[in-house]
């Protein structure tokens, strides 16, 4: 039986979401500001103005946070990606989606920073695996669900990530080299 979510009067919505949006969103600040291995889950619990134990009964851990805060940046950048791919097919769409998903995290803050002189954005190459970024990978590259074929796409976006070419050009090249 699924509990039924009231709307909090003083928050105006779903308590528990609007404290999880809250922790997020300083989370995301901190994580800014100071970087990831910077910053800790009592960090987090002052900044928010809770207690641990509350911190912790929304995310059980700072990877689980890291992860609340990057999912948070990554679905606008997928926004934004589908937005400038929906007019391509086949293999120019992804190759279009390939660069437009490393130019969008480049160029979001939050992402950009988690990524920053790291080998996985932090979480020690958890997003490699991500059924997230696999879903996100299929629909923006317009592919056929294949796992394999995921995982490269999200491989090749995190290497341009972590170890970017000389300039975007080469970055061009590269990507449609292996993809025409």
């Amino acid at each position: 039986m699924v509990a039924e979510q009231r709307v909090d009067w003083l928050t105006g919505g779903v308590r528990r979401s609007a404290a999880s949006d809250r922790i997020v969103a300083v989370a995301s600040d901190l994580f800014q500001t100071r970087g990831f291995d910077r910053v800790g889950m009592d960090d987090v619990a002052g900044a928010v103005g809770c207690s641990r134990a509350t911190l912790y009964r929304h995310f059980p851990g700072k990877a689980a946070l890291f992860d609340a805060v990057m999912a948070k940046s990554a679905v606008g950048v997928a926004e934004r990606v589908a937005a400038t791919v929906r007019r391509y097919e086949g293999s120019r769409r992804i190759v279009e989606a390939i660069l437009a998903s490393v130019a969008a995290v480049r160029s979001d803050p939050v992402l950009a920073k988690g990524f920053a002189g790291t080998r996985a954005g932090g979480s020690d190459g958890a997003f490699a695996s991500s059924p997230e970024l696999g879903r996100i990978a299929t629909l923006l590259t317009g592919i056929a669900p294949d796992d394999e074929a995921v995982q490269w796409i999200v491989r090749i976006v995190l290497s341009l990530l972590t170890w970017p070419l000389a300039d975007a050009a080469s970055e061009r090249r590269m990507v449609e080299r292996f993809i025409r």
